[in-house]
């Protein structure tokens, strides 16, 4: 009883602290950064390395604090340049785990964070891209792969529900096809699961969450533009193997 108690504290101070982290860099970061260096790039690339340290530090305060533990497999893979990395989506705070996971990446993120007070500032400044711009989110993706920029894409939208049925938007498979762009597929699992869609934060499990996040090999594009397939044809094909990539990697995991 006493231990799920601090884990409730626990998560509650860990999340403040997220809050309080984002207004500091909006505050005190941002604005020196654009007085002084004046290569936007620079800037965006500066801004990526303090989120990505600041996440580092948040998924290892909620280790410290006891809220959860992780395990790490094919990780290194992440750190080769001009990645398109496609993730299932089980929890709120994975994107704050990849990004952790990776000095220099882009990243598709919920147009509600470039509103947040929170959020806004370094979203902004990072050069993230809204995942509600349509055909323009898809050509703002390829311009950051031509770039050998590393993008994270979560296919879904927004996280699996309780439920654990995976339904993939076709945004990603349509950067990949366009973009004639390799994915490499990571999977996260989270027993048991808290942090999920419909859940309150404060709706902490029995038990610390575990997370498991696995990087899989690549997945070429060619084979699903075989025989001349068109271009939206190649996408559906795609998006269709994703979605059953990601599904039974789900039930493979569970306990």
């Amino acid at each position: 009883m006493f231990e799920r108690a601090w884990r409730i504290v626990a998560t509650g101070f860990c999340f403040f602290v997220f809050g309080l982290g984002g207004v500091a860099v909006t505050l005190f970061v941002i604005p020196p950064m654009t007085l002084f260096v004046r290569d936007p790039l620079k800037r965006v690339r500066f801004s990526r390395f303090v989120v990505h340290h600041c996440f580092r530090f948040f998924i290892g305060l909620m280790n410290f604090v006891k809220v959860l533990t992780y395990e790490l497999h094919g990780i290194d893979r992440l750190q080769r340049p001009g990645l398109l990395i496609l993730a299932n989506h089980p929890t709120l705070i994975d994107v704050i785990f990849i990004i952790a996971l990776i000095p220099q990446s882009g990243c598709v993120v919920k147009s509600a964070l470039m509103r947040n007070p929170f959020t806004r500032g370094p979203v902004k400044a990072s050069g993230y891209i809204a995942n509600d711009a349509g055909l323009a989110m898809v050509d703002d993706c390829r311009e950051a792969l031509e770039s050998n920029e590393t993008l994270i894409i979560f296919p879904e939208g927004t996280r699996t529900p309780l439920s654990g049925e995976v339904t993939l938007q076709r945004g990603a498979a349509n950067v990949a096809v366009r973009c004639r762009k390799a994915v490499t597929p990571v999977t996260i699992t989270a027993d048991p699961r808290g942090l999920a869609k419909g859940q309150k934060w404060y709706r902490v499990p029995p038990r610390r969450i575990h997370f498991v996040i696995r990087v899989h090999d690549d997945l070429q594009v060619d084979p699903f533009l075989e025989s001349g397939a068109a271009e939206p044809v190649a996408v559906r094909r795609l998006n269709e193997h994703l979605t059953s990539f990601f599904e039974q990697e789900s039930v493979r995991a569970a306990p």
